[in-house]
């Protein structure tokens, strides 16, 4: 069953886990190479300047397939070396996908999102909450350790210490917690939370396409370099952006006192 429905409305792409039925469970054959066709779609196409990850129904994902784990199938089943492969070949190329978005994504995070299914939505770059979500990281509670990055993705979503207590107590945390520790934005009304998604993803999108993706790029940069690197990477890419009608429109709206309007060009 396909795993993705996709939207595309206003210079903004939306997915949508759709398994409602399974809490949108992952780790099917071919979910990591839907999530890569979707992914490198939007990265390929100019006219995408931000993108939505939201989950069909109560759950945002509930992680890997628990009862595929039961039963020893699909992505779990095997001897430990076609296990690992498994993992390479399908759910960590969910995550790789994810990652290498070059357009900010924003989690509207619907419900709960429980170990891989947390994983995914710290891969965004911001997370909106509904009332209803709560988060876990609880793959202790299932005898096996957090197998999708999460222990390199959490702890600079909350800070190592935070990371730690819900990976070694297995804890599930409700939105307001989630929201006090920082993992999530803001929390609104679950009736309200694609209207308040959709509202700061047309902000974003009114952005210029081109400094906007470059800008993430410095923010992913910045995680692993030093700050001279970070300058010279400013300077140079600075340098471009002065270039662009983009920059040129950002200046007169401004001393034109109206709003711009950015083509990405």
């Amino acid at each position: 069953m396909s795993l993705l429905t996709i939207s595309n409305a206003n210079h903004v792409t939306t997915l949508t886990l759709n398994r409602p039925d399974a809490m949108n469970a992952l780790g099917a054959d071919g979910d990591g190479n839907e999530f890569v066709a979707a992914c490198d779609a939007i990265n390929a196409d100019p006219d995408v300047r931000c993108a939505i990850l939201t989950g069909a129904g109560k759950a945002f994902s509930a992680g890997g397939d628990v009862k595929a784990m039961r039963e020893r199938s699909g992505n779990f089943g095997g001897n430990p070396v076609e296990i690992a492969n498994g993992y390479r070949t399908n759910i960590h190329l969910i995550l790789r996908a994810l990652y290498g978005l070059k357009v900010p994504l924003i989690a509207a995070v619907n419900g709960a999102a429980i170990g891989l299914g947390c994983d995914l939505a710290c891969l965004a770059d911001m997370r909106i909450a509904s009332d209803r979500a709560k988060f876990g990281v609880t793959f202790l509670k299932l005898g096996i350790i957090p197998g999708d990055g999460g222990t390199w993705i959490l702890p600079r979503v909350i800070g190592e210490a935070r990371a730690a207590e819900l990976f070694y107590t297995g804890d599930v945390i409700d939105a307001a917690k989630a929201c006090e520790w920082g993992l999530v934005s803001r929390v609104v009304d679950s009736g309200s939370l694609m209207d308040e998604t959709e509202a700061l993803a047309a902000k974003i999108a009114a952005m210029p396409p081109h400094a906007l993706r470059q800008t993430k790029n410095l923010l992913r940069q910045g995680r692993s370099i030093t700050y001279d690197t970070a300058l010279e990477l400013a300077a140079n890419t600075q340098a471009l952006m002065h270039h662009t009608e983009d920059h040129m429109e950002g200046i007169d709206a401004l001393l034109e006192k109206r709003l711009p309007d950015f083509k990405g060009s």
